[in-house]
């Protein structure tokens, strides 16, 4: 069933360029869409696949930035699948939402490649944790296909050179790596701090099918100016800025 209007918010991202309705209760996107479609490497003419698109906000921000990419969401809750599509067209986008799950993908996909395949996985295993009050965050969030199906299906639609890129807890990154095979290589991770001298908290993580350059560490994004937050209001450094607000891309 459809969110119904008095249950959603309307959002701007990219400085109000994209308006994306969103649940006032349940997944509701933040930065880490933005900062995943900001790193992938996509050019005008390519197609994309996203692996659990939620309300399309990852899609849209790449649509907003790259002209003319072929944009396909795969989505398990026809609730969210629903809204990926109004926002989509809302916004005068074209984006191609697909309802089923990461580990039985639908035929139609099955038959078909990418050029890239991005993804923001539930980030917390099953049995962390306390549940979340809502159904559709708690599906957002919470591990219920193991992470290692979600690279494996990405790896698989991918067509030859074409790239994975993925967004996940920093905690992660061994899973990540564990999930990467001979399939892929160019491994480039970046981590996201959320202030210089912390530790990082994210990493997106980016490789290649058929990729043969050495595996690279990059040094931090760092997302917040300065050492603490001492006034309401947003701090983000002028990269991040850039990323979030004016849709530029994160060149990794």
């Amino acid at each position: 069933m459809a969110f119904p209007d008095s249950a959603l918010t309307t959002d701007g991202f990219l400085s109000g360029r994209l308006r994306l309705r969103q649940p006032r209760r349940g997944y509701r996107a933040a930065t880490d869409p933005v900062l995943l479609a900001a790193a992938v490497p996509g050019r005008a003419g390519e197609t994309v696949l996203e692996l659990g698109c939620g309300a399309g906000a990852a899609s849209l921000c790449l649509a907003a930035r790259v002209p003319d990419v072929a944009l396909t969401g795969l989505e398990l809750q026809p609730d969210y699948a629903d809204l990926a599509r109004r926002n989509a067209a809302e916004n005068g986008y074209a984006l191609r939402v697909v309802e089923g799950d990461v580990a039985d993908l639908p035929a139609a996909l099955r038959a078909e490649s990418f050029d890239h395949v991005m993804a923001n996985p539930p980030y917390y295993p099953m049995a962390a944790g306390t549940a979340a009050a809502d159904a559709g965050r708690e599906t957002a969030l919470r591990e219920a296909t193991p992470l290692a199906a979600w690279i494996d299906t990405g790896i698989r639609r991918l067509k030859p050179g074409g790239w994975l890129t993925v967004i996940q807890l920093a905690e992660r990154l061994p899973d990540l790596l564990a999930g990467l095979d001979a399939r892929m290589g160019s491994v480039t991770v970046l981590p996201l701090a959320a202030r210089a001298g912390r530790p990082a908290g994210r990493v997106i993580l980016r490789a290649r099918k058929g990729g043969r350059a050495p595996f690279c560490l990059l040094a931090p994004l760092v997302l917040h100016a300065g050492p603490d937050h001492h006034a309401d209001g947003e701090d983000y450094t002028p990269a991040v800025r850039a990323i979030l607000r004016d849709g530029a891309a994160l060149d990794i």
